[in-house]
């Protein structure tokens, strides 16, 4: 498996964390659990947006 796809594949994992966490941040009642999970669910976010731009280096530059 190449750089480029295992880094796409982890940040379509990272993306789906994500997701996941911003939906039991809308379905919690506790306004300090739904904070501490958004603020996951966007650490999650940069690092699947940090991921797949190592995957675009790749692509872009092979070695």
């Amino acid at each position: 498996m190449s750089v480029a796809r295992e880094s796409g594949d982890r940040a379509q994992q990272l993306r789906e964390k994500a997701r996941h966490m911003t939906e039991a941040a809308e379905r919690t009642t506790d306004p300090e659990q739904r904070r501490r999970l958004q603020e996951k669910a966007q650490k999650l976010q940069e690092q699947s947006d940090q991921q797949g731009d190592i995957g675009s280096e790749n692509i872009r530059r092979p070695k």
